[in-house]
């Protein structure tokens, strides 16, 4: 017998990164990158963009580096109660739930790990926050994170099956994209020697405010690592830095949106022409390549001062 998914997921409300550069992230993310931190305190902040969530991001100190938690939004507390018993009938226990959150932005959900051990939380019912300003140059909040995984396969089954995502695009075997609303992705999976983070984005309202987030980074001292551009796969905007901790982060806008009965998923090749299709960008660097792999204990990146690059020019 096939099983259902577990829940009808919304979005990707928040993300949390773990850092050991807590108060420079913290800066990082609130003075340059245009968040705003709506609590701080026993070594973590949380930080909303100008969206309807309490937060977007989560910053939480550490000795490793990576991702803590990946928040996806559920519709009503009943919702989390028969994800619960789903997970269940998979023989997945639930680490914590259902039930009240004990955490800043309150709610109710659960949470259980993925196939390679990343902590996910289902919540609803989290707190409301103020309205905040839109017409700044500053991020909605997150929108889709990408990871790294040794068995692409069996992530994108994983995440498919039992959390009801589904698969809008591949990069050739390299990248998968997966939805959950109308959004191409929300999560996507890179094929990698071992499970790390390689990169969070962050939603733009527009590609002006997109353009003018640039501008307003450049006059804080940074530049992007790799973009402008466009992508193919998913049509969004592009620009990729990397933060205090070496994490990567993107700003990004006008993602392709999908009307599910009439979207047909493709697979893409990675070449430089649809890897960015402004052909503004050039080929990612190095460095860039080797923050976007990480590591696999969550010790800091070292980059190495010179490696090759790929012929194509697209980040593995």
């Amino acid at each position: 017998m096939t099983l259902p998914p577990i829940a009808r997921l919304r979005a990707l409300r928040s993300v949390e990164l773990l850092t050991p550069n807590f108060t420079e992230a913290t800066d990082f993310y609130e003075e340059a990158w245009g968040l705003e931190v709506v609590e701080a305190g026993n070594g973590a902040s949380w930080l909303r963009g100008t969206g309807d969530e309490h937060h977007a991001l989560q910053l939480t100190r550490a000795d490793t580096v990576g991702l803590g938690k990946l928040v996806f939004a559920v519709a009503t507390p009943a919702e989390i109660d028969e994800a619960a018993r789903r997970l269940e009938a998979r023989g997945i226990v639930p680490l914590s739930g259902p039930g009240p959150l004990d955490q800043v932005g309150g709610g109710y959900g659960l949470r259980f790990r993925d196939l390679d051990g990343r902590l996910i939380e289902l919540a609803a019912d989290t707190w409301a926050v103020p309205p905040r300003g839109k017409d700044g140059s500053v991020p909605v909040g997150v929108t889709h994170a990408v990871l790294n995984t040794p068995d692409i396969d069996a992530s994108v089954a994983f995440y498919r099956d039992v959390l009801g995502m589904r698969v809008s695009d591949w990069s050739e075997h390299q990248m998968a994209f997966l939805r959950c609303n109308a959004d191409h992705h929300s999560i996507a999976f890179n094929a990698a020697p071992w499970v790390s983070l390689n990169h969070v984005a962050y939603e733009m309202s527009s590609v002006d405010h997109f353009m003018r987030g640039l501008g307003r980074l450049r006059h804080h001292g940074i530049t992007p690592q790799w973009g402008p551009g466009r992508h193919g796969p998913g049509n969004n905007t592009f620009s990729y830095f990397t933060d205090p901790t070496g994490l990567v982060c993107e700003y990004t806008s006008e993602v392709a949106q999908i009307v599910e009965d009439t979207w047909i998923c493709k697979v893409w090749r990675r070449t430089p022409e649809l890897s960015d299709l402004w052909g503004t960008a050039g080929a990612p660097s190095q460095l860039i390549r080797t923050h976007m792999a990480g590591t696999a204990d969550g010790s800091p990146v070292v980059p190495p001062a010179a490696a090759p690059v790929d012929a194509e020019g697209v980040p593995a």
